[in-house]
């Protein structure tokens, strides 16, 4: 991944893999060696996979308080009353005070994060929060949450070997690829923040705006596009081109408040 120390340039799309609708993924040829980094499509379905000790995180967390409590089966078989329960505050509070092991999912662990600081930020969409924790949660297994002081040199650099990708390819490869811009530009400038900002006094790199432009552009182009259409996301790419600045403010407040990126403070979670 780019926010390793020794990562390499992308230097060119080798392969595109196009599923029946739910396996969309793109190989990036790095420097011309057999490895290869795959780049798959982000989809907002983190609801759609939460496990059953995710469910029985939220019934045993709603337990503690009578008027609160919820039933497994409502949970299940009322996706509004589910929708509904993730909103609850309890669940936020029982996420960060945890001491030790979780035994949750990461895409519920990340769900009901992302939804608390989007909708302290004024953003109520469900399905943008849900794609939100979706790319949270892939981008976190590929980094790992670290941070090294080329991190964003790496960045500014696979954003230009990316663009300079999208001359060669198809329309679907420029679909994949202009989608994980949109998406990598929201990480970066979302949850490493203050690495942008150093670098950019520092070392004289792009600021905070130019990972805006280059995301909200990218997200912009593929709302249009029929795959995000066929795959149901180009509302969700709408609003992300829309309220990009709003949503990176959002993931600011989780990175500074809610998430540790520097020790194994933060807690464990069963993935």
């Amino acid at each position: 991944m780019v926010l390793d120390r020794d990562a390499r340039r992308v230097q060119s799309v080798s392969l595109l893999k196009v599923g029946h609708g739910s396996d969309l993924s793109i190989l990036l040829a790095i420097d011309a060696a057999p490895a290869h980094y795959k780049t798959p499509m982000i989809r907002a379905n983190c609801r759609a996979r939460f496990t059953a000790a995710d469910f029985d995180f939220i019934v045993r967390t709603l337990a503690r308080s009578q008027t609160d409590q919820v039933s497994l089966v409502d949970l299940l078989s009322d996706l509004e009353t589910r929708d509904s329960v993730l909103d609850h505050p309890r669940l936020v509070d029982a996420i960060l005070n945890h001491c030790g092991h979780l035994r949750i999912s990461s895409q519920f662990y990340f769900y009901v994060l992302a939804r608390h600081v989007l909708q302290q930020g004024g953003i109520g969409d469900r399905k943008l929060c849900d794609y939100i924790a979706s790319l949270l949660e892939t981008f976190s297994r590929a980094s790992r949450l670290q941070i090294s002081d080329d991190t964003h040199h790496l960045a500014e650099q696979y954003i230009s070997d990316m663009l300079i990708a999208l001359t060669g390819a198809t329309p679907e490869q420029a679909f994949l690829l202009r989608a994980h811009i949109g998406n990598y530009s929201l990480f970066i400038s979302g949850i490493f923040h203050p690495a942008v900002a150093e670098q950019r006094s520092l070392r004289g790199g792009p600021d905070i705006e130019f990972y805006e432009q280059v995301g909200r552009t990218n997200y912009q182009l593929v709302a249009s596009h029929s795959v995000a259409r066929r795959c149901q996301l180009d509302d969700v790419f709408e609003g992300l081109a829309d309220r990009f600045r709003d949503v990176r403010l959002a993931l600011n407040q989780l990175s500074d408040r809610l998430l540790n990126l520097d020790d194994d403070a933060r807690p464990s979670l069963s993935l």
